[in-house]
């Protein structure tokens, strides 16, 4: 895993190696610069062979500072370069404005002007565009100005992809962009974005599920060490960015030593749903799983399942009667269920308490009857996992989803993490919040992002009944003993390595059948 930092932590890990005299504020800025540089040459690296044409846009803070060193060393490179400042010289900060001087040894500064710009643009006097204006400062909607340019010039551009239309390459951040949130504040779309030490959450985060959230208007995303240490100031928000650590099954154990799971299904013709998850927490390793089937669907499962075995569950005595059988180790509750059928349900299983409650997954209708009631939600515990997308998210949380869809006017903006994490903590469980940036935290603080974008993009998944493959996936690793955060995370990230394995036109079914090319592609 890989952390993501806010702006506030990357601050303070910058401060505190310049605070302990282990390295200058100039010199991050030279390393910044360097890097950029760098990351430009190995992502076009026809540009690194000889003289191209460079438009730099530096704005009034650091961000700016880097943009010079930027046009410092494409001009010693050989290149043409055009540099345009927005906001006063004599304001910026003192790296900054260290930097401004030894570029103007070189070239000129020239006054912001959105007509010239957006000239230099229509007339393809740029190969390359250089947003060094903001980065991961900017906490409001964009400038009056700097917006009509963005409108101007910019957002055509980026409609543009033809052959001649110049690469753009944004420092830390598209200029725009809330780097805690993925809040859009007017932002300069990028070709590529190279941030330092780590990314940060807005790269791989949507606002009010929007694509032009961080993973629609970064580009790609390309991180530069610039020598720092350091450990971020408070809970870190971890990337899900390589292979969970999946215990694989022992040589000599028995199918009872990886767990039982129940999976509550449907009435007649709404067991699909069951069976898929149960399929799903087969396939991930419980030793068993067993389909609870009202009466009137037992012929249709019977006919459907082989591996899968089923019990007959008609009602609430059926389920506790179910339940005494103490070897089933695990729950899943709420796909194709119906809502009552699900509130009858959750009666029985959160009706317990103490060491011997069940680890528990609760999607679709059992989120839609927990919603509706207040005693049952407040009788969740820390074995549950509750897996919504965001309709069922708001209809859990309201309040907080309010807060997230509200249109941020200043930042840092409400974030599709800080809900998250609000809801754990107050469900006192595990929620994993669906998406392409899927959220999953814990009540204690621990979060974590398991994103489809970038190199990672499985669009695939938005198919019917892929979330049912999930929560089974997250059933099936809670019976072999994972812990809940850890089984959602992953349960998640096994999601999108299966659809990104089995490529274009996957349907739910194909799901739980990629896992083990998967498995087998991790060594398991």
């Amino acid at each position: 895993m890989t952390e993501l930092l806010t702006a506030a932590q990357m601050r303070a890990i910058e401060q505190a190696a310049i605070n302990s005299g282990s390295v200058s504020g100039l010199e991050l800025m030279e390393r910044a610069g360097r890097g950029v540089v760098e990351a430009v040459f190995e992502e076009w690296p026809e540009l690194a062979a000889t003289s191209y044409r460079a438009l730099v846009l530096c704005g009034p803070g650091n961000n700016g500072g880097d943009g010079f060193v930027v046009a410092r060393l494409l001009k010693e490179w050989g290149w043409e370069v055009e540099l345009f400042l927005y906001g006063e010289v004599e304001k910026l900060p003192s790296d900054a404005r260290a930097n401004h001087e030894r570029w103007c040894a070189l070239g000129r500064c020239q006054t912001w002007d959105d007509s010239l710009i957006e000239d230099l643009l229509a007339r393809r006097s740029a190969d390359l565009v250089v947003d060094a204006l903001f980065g991961t400062g900017l906490t409001r909607p964009m400038p009056k100005d700097t917006e009509k340019a963005r409108r101007g010039f910019v957002s055509a551009m980026s409609d543009d992809v033809s052959a001649t239309r110049p690469k753009f390459v944004a420092i830390d951040a598209p200029s725009g962009l809330c780097t805690d949130s993925g809040a859009n504040f007017g932002t300069f779309p990028a070709d590529l974005t190279v941030t330092f030490h780590r990314a940060k959450l807005g790269h791989f985060l949507l606002h009010q599920g929007h694509e032009g959230g961080g993973p629609g208007l970064s580009g790609k995303i390309r991180v530069k060490d610039i020598g720092l240490g350091g450990q971020p100031e408070g809970d870190a928000v971890r990337l899900l960015s390589g292979a969970p650590n999946i215990r694989p099954k022992g040589a000599i154990a028995h199918k009872y030593a990886h767990g039982h799971a129940l999976i509550l299904s449907g009435g007649s013709g709404k067991t699909g749903a069951a069976r898929l998850a149960a399929r799903g927490a087969l396939r991930i390793g419980a030793g068993l799983v067993t389909l609870g089937v009202p009466p009137a669907a037992q012929l249709e499962v019977a006919g459907q399942i082989t591996a899968l075995m089923l019990t007959r569950v008609a009602d609430k005595d059926g389920l506790a009667e179910a339940l005494q059988d103490q070897r089933i180790n695990a729950l899943c509750l709420g796909p194709g269920m119906g809502v009552e059928r699900a509130r009858d349900a959750l009666d029985v299983i959160l009706g317990s308490a103490g060491p011997e409650v069940r680890p528990t997954v609760l999607d679709a209708d059992a989120l839609t009857a927990l919603a509706g009631d207040a005693a049952l939600f407040g009788r969740l515990h820390g074995r549950c996992v509750l897996t919504p997308h965001g309709g069922e998210f708001a209809r859990l949380f309201p309040d907080i989803a309010k807060k997230l869809g509200e249109a941020p006017t200043r930042g840092p903006a409400y974030s599709k993490v800080d809900a998250t994490r609000d809801a754990a903590r107050r469900a006192g469980c595990t929620v994993l919040f669906k998406g392409p940036d899927t959220v999953i935290a814990a009540p204690d603080g621990r979060c974590s992002i398991n994103s489809a974008h970038f190199e990672r993009a499985a669009p695939w998944l938005a198919t019917a009944g892929s979330g049912d493959v999930l929560a089974g996936f997250i059933t099936g690793l809670l019976a072999r003993g994972v812990m809940p955060m850890q089984a959602a995370e992953t349960g998640a990230w096994l999601h999108v390595e299966c659809a990104r394995s089995f490529g274009p036109g996957l349907i739910a079914e194909d799901i739980p059948e990629e896992l083990p090319k998967v498995f087998r592609a991790l060594g398991l």
